[in-house]
């Protein structure tokens, strides 16, 4: 199975008082390795659909370990599974560092739909957007 891997930086705000990543953050730094697939490298691909409305519907997440801060980034791996019409689903692996053999800190899933923010209304997935989303797809 193909996975999309962007590596996000660690910053000194996202820790908390225990000196480790922040909940919250975590979220944040996955939602930052999300827009580096579906706004940036879609884009250079000539997908640009997913920047003009892609919405998180759910979200899920599992904490496995601390992270504590460092100046250093964390890997974050994707895939893409439970294509329909107009949503997918996308699982995350984010390491302790930002090697693949660095321990699994966190495992995420967020459910994605599709969105025209114009007409403010779901819309189904576009044949290039399909195409994209079949590179890193699990097969579900």
């Amino acid at each position: 199975m193909a996975r999309y891997v962007a590596q996000v930086p660690l910053r000194w705000t996202d820790q908390d008082s225990y000196r480790h990543l922040n909940h919250a953050r975590t979220v944040t730094l996955l939602e930052e390795a999300r827009i580096d697939l579906f706004f940036d490298a879609a884009a250079q691909e000539g997908v640009a659909g997913f920047a003009g409305g892609l919405l998180v519907a759910g979200l899920e997440v599992d904490y496995r370990r601390q992270i504590p801060y460092r100046s250093s980034t964390l890997r974050v791996a994707m895939w893409v599974h439970e294509v329909r019409a107009a949503s997918f689903s996308i699982s995350y692996e984010m390491n302790d560092g930002p090697d693949a053999d660095d321990p699994v800190a966190v495992g995420a899933r967020t459910r994605m739909a599709l969105f025209d923010l114009d007409a403010q209304r779901p819309r189904r997935l576009s044949v290039p957007e399909r195409e994209f989303l079949g590179r890193w797809a699990d097969g579900s």
